[in-house]
């Protein structure tokens, strides 16, 4: 849009105000350009789309300049004005529907992540411990210690993931949000997922989540000790 108008905002006003939609809180001219209010966008509304009538009427239709410039000038300016707003609204709907889908999926999703990092803890100290004299004397209870730590992480880590991938699923089917994937979920009233480790999903296709990542923790920490049996010559 121009930086000033060609023609009178309000013969603008006067020619869309049949299709302006019931979510239109403000419309006003700002150095050139329209700036529009809405009402908050739930996300449980259908998506904003321009309405037929904007179609069907003959106060819109195209006009060639050839033929009318002042018409050809007033109904530019005018179907610009609803494009940019039907536009920004469903930009708005966009990041509104991201945010409540996130709420409906997460559900548990704090409480199996918390669940997961005391596992994890546990796995970490578990796996030290192997690294001191005391572990020496008690090898064997030690490594099954480790073992059942390792088993304890993974099944948390499958648990989250669970939630994990109906998460991703969310952000990929709402890629195109304004809203990045820890801002929509920390509107969503979860500020905390910046550090959970979500992995990739669309459609029932999830890869990457956290039982891979502990998984990969697991066979570094089996190679690890493989080698301290090599290069000792123990059987431990």
């Amino acid at each position: 849009m121009p930086d000033t108008f060609s023609v009178p905002f309000q013969q603008v006003l006067d020619r869309i105000t049949p299709h302006l939609p019931p979510y239109l809180r403000k419309i006003e001219p700002v150095h050139g350009r329209v700036r529009f209010e809405f009402a908050p966008f739930t996300g449980h509304e259908k998506q904003p789309v321009k309405p037929l009538s904007y179609y069907d009427d003959p106060r819109l239709n195209y006009v060639p300049e050839s033929e009318d410039q002042a018409e050809h000038r007033i109904r530019t300016v005018a179907r610009d004005v609803l494009d940019d707003l039907y536009q920004q609204a469903s930009k708005r709907w966009q990041d509104a529907a991201y945010v409540a889908e996130l709420r409906r999926v997460v559900r548990d999703a704090p409480e199996r992540w918390r669940a997961y990092e005391r596992e994890t803890k546990a796995l970490e100290a578990a796996y030290a411990y192997l690294r001191t004299a005391e572990a020496g004397r008690e090898w064997p209870a030690a490594i099954s210690r480790l073992v059942d730590a390792q088993d304890r992480t993974r099944a948390a880590a499958d648990r989250f993931d669970e939630r994990a991938a109906d998460i991703a699923d969310a952000q990929y089917r709402h890629l195109y949000a304004d809203l990045g994937h820890t801002q929509a979920l920390a509107e969503a009233g979860y500020p905390e997922a910046k550090d959970w480790h979500i992995g990739d999903g669309f459609g029932g296709y999830f890869r990457d989540g956290l039982t891979a990542k502990v998984d990969r923790l697991i066979e570094e920490q089996e190679q690890h000790l493989a080698t301290v049996r090599r290069l000792s010559g123990t059987a431990h």
